[in-house]
């Protein structure tokens, strides 16, 4: 990752858009060091960069700003295996921004690998094992999604199988009779600045912290091979880097290029 430092008493404010924006496509991480950026100049640079922004609805996030839509991060101590924010979904972010507005006593440090060199280094057979492969993830539909989508909350068997256009899932009802939306994404992709292929999904997080094999599958609807996994973890691990925070840095990443995690 590229370290953006001050100069003299230079600010977050200050620093020139487009000069960030060029580092931005070509590295694709940058820590801003030494700004001793607050809630305030955190959230007003990063909407120097940004058009929207989505929320991460797991629970026990704080809502720091929430008008600008900046919350806390997960709770607790655990460590958290790689990932890109919210890559469980059909709208991961193209950009995450972290802030430290309390550096942790001791760990607790943010960790990042760029995907496409983790394509690069995996094993040869496990690269073209994920090669024009898809992944899919299930889980259950809620009647608000369902309302949202379906205009109902009830759907019969014959508007689940035609979702509208623009609509990011498939929805089938299981034996059970409950009803199961599934969203599909690649298991390389190509990042937004970037032509070679990267691997950033929501595979290491779901094995490793969640303890699952079914989320995502592969598009036979068969788990990842867990020989596959290890071998991925294993390569991620040895490329892994971690940042040390200090009160008020600031941390860009591009979230379709780079996973992150954290250290216990």
């Amino acid at each position: 990752f590229v370290v953006v430092e001050p100069e003299a008493a230079e600010t977050l404010a200050a620093l020139d858009r487009e000069t960030i924006i060029a580092l931005y496509r070509e590295h694709g991480a940058l820590l801003f060091h030494g700004f001793h950026a607050g809630l305030d100049q955190f959230g007003d640079f990063a909407w120097r960069f940004c058009k929207t922004a989505e929320v991460n609805e797991t629970p026990g996030r704080a809502p720091l700003d929430p008008n600008r839509l900046v919350y806390g991060v997960d709770g607790g101590t655990q460590e958290f295996a790689l990932h890109p924010e919210l890559s469980r979904e059909p709208w991961k972010p193209d950009l995450a921004m972290f802030a430290c507005l309390s550096p942790p006593g001791e760990g607790g440090q943010t960790t990042l690998c760029d995907g496409i060199e983790l394509v690069r280094a995996l094993p040869a057979e496990i690269r073209e094992g994920l090669s024009d492969r898809w992944l899919i993830y299930a889980s259950a539909a809620w009647p608000e999604l369902l309302e949202f989508w379906l205009a109902t909350a009830n759907p019969d068997d014959a508007l689940l199988a035609d979702s509208p256009a623009g609509c990011p899932y498939h929805f089938e009802r299981i034996p059970d009779g409950r009803i199961v939306r599934f969203y599909t994404a690649p298991a390389l992709h190509k990042p937004m600045f970037a032509d070679a292929a990267a691997f950033g999904n929501f595979l290491l997080f779901a094995r490793f912290v969640n303890g699952r094999r079914d989320f995502p599958l592969l598009d036979n609807r068969r788990p990842v091979p867990e020989e596959w996994l290890q071998a991925i973890k294993h390569v991620a691990d040895r490329l892994t880097v971690a940042i040390r925070w200090h009160k008020g840095d600031v941390l860009m990443l591009d979230n379709t290029r780079f996973m992150h995690g954290r250290t216990a």
